[in-house]
Formats: structure tokens, sequence, C-alpha cells
């Protein structure tokens, strides 16, 4: 579905970050992952080469402009095209609003919604330039939801929407797609750091699919994004939650 599409995937080294860059890898894709854990990194990396084809891991801190840059022109290098760029990569503190810093605000608006402002300037170029181009942002159902002591996190994740909606009309004419991808609550290993069982049996009792949604469930729409299969489509936010929101 996706033979020698050249796909960089941010925060790639765990969760959906991993599961995106696995699937895309299966599907032929030349991926670069792109992540500030190396060591991790290169393990994903290593293991979806093992298993699947192309995969290069890229040290990365989507906060560095610099290194994304460099990440960049890898992959331009050795290809010399960038056809999809996930943004994913993101943090997920919960904080009460009137405890909250003004630092732990810019960390959070830095690291999930800035991030996006530089890699979409490193890549769009390049795909406005070759005529085509599929850009997937993974924003959150919490911004549906309006989730309490996550008002940094809600409003970094709203700001993804904005900014999809917003460079669907400017990049449409050169038939480079803007898209993105709302989950909701994803059995990953980090979010044991953030959640208890006690959450995780409210959210599940939320939705109407009666199961927790795994990160191969955001893949796959990611999939369906980066795909000819959505060709049709730009400017979308489409949730994965299991029938949490409905809207």
């Amino acid at each position: 579905m996706l033979k020698d599409k050249v796909a960089l995937v941010t925060g790639a080294a765990s969760g959906i970050g991993e599961a995106i860059a696995r699937l895309f890898a299966s599907q032929g894709a030349k991926v670069f992952l792109l992540d500030r854990d190396a060591t991790q990194n290169a393990a994903t990396a290593r293991s979806i080469e093992s298993e699947s084809g192309f995969a290069q891991a890229a040290t990365a801190d989507v906060r560095d402009p610099a290194a994304i840059r460099a990440a960049v022109d890898q992959a331009l290098g050795r290809f010399g095209r960038i056809d999809i760029l996930v943004n994913n990569a993101g943090i997920f503190p919960r904080r009460k609003f009137v405890d909250m810093t003004e630092a732990e605000w810019d960390e959070m608006h830095d690291v999930n919604a800035k991030s996006m402002f530089h890699c979409i300037k490193a890549v769009a170029p390049h795909m406005l330039t070759q005529g085509s181009g599929k850009i997937i942002n993974i924003s959150s159902v919490t911004f549906h939801l309006g989730t309490p002591n996550l008002s940094h996190y809600v409003a970094s994740k709203g700001a993804v929407i904005g900014l999809t909606r917003s460079l669907a009309r400017e990049f449409g004419e050169r038939n480079v797609h803007v898209n993105c991808i709302t989950p909701g609550a994803i059995n990953t290993e980090s979010e044991k750091n953030f959640v208890t069982e006690e959450d995780v049996r409210y959210m599940v009792g939320q939705q109407c699919l009666k199961r927790r949604i795994m990160p191969l469930d955001i893949a796959r729409v990611a999939l369906f994004l980066a795909s000819e299969l959505s060709d049709g489509m730009t400017g979308q936010v489409l949730n994965v939650d299991g029938g949490w929101y409905m809207h």
C-alpha cells in the first residue's frame, strides 16, 4: 500500500509512533524514526528492519529545529523525496491549572504543538515542490472532551487541530493533504505513568467498544490517511477512541 514511499514518524521509539512506523514499513514504506531516546529508537529501527524492511533511526528532540532539519536532510539525501510526515511526538503530564507553572505550560506547547511547526516547516517545502504529500498530525480526544487537570495538554492538542485545518487550506492546491487523528485512551507502556487502573475502567466504560484501544488501532487509521485510499480527504479530524466521543 505504501511501496517505496518515504515516511518520517516522530516519537517513533515506542507506543503509537512505533506502531505506525512498524505498519508503514510492513506496507513497503522507507521509514525514518525520529525520537529523542536514541537507544530505544535504534532498537526499534533494528527490530523493524529485521521484520519488515527499511527503517532508519534519527535521534532528534522535536523542540530542536536543527535536529529536525538534519533528519529531513538525511531522508532527502538517501531517497530524494519525502511522501509522508506523521507528527506524533508528545507528552502528557497531568497538573491542576491553579498549580501549573508557566514553564510547564510552555514545555507542553513546545513539545506537542510547536514541534509540529518545526517539522512541517522542514518537510512541507519539499512536498509542495513535488506536488504531493500526506501530513498526519496526532491530536487527542481530550480536546473534544475538555478533560480536567490537563488544560495545558488540551490546549496544545486544540492547536494541532487548528493547524491541521488551516494548512489543509494552504497546501491543498499543491496536492498536499493534511489530516488529524484524535486518539482516545490508548493502551501504551507509558500510560501507567499517568493513569490508574480505576481511570482505565472509567475510560473503557465511556466507550461504545468495551475493550482497550491499542496503538495498532491508531496505526491502521494513519495508514489509511497516508495511502491513496484517503486521496479525497484533507483537513479532517478522525476519532479513534472506541466510540467515546462522537461528532
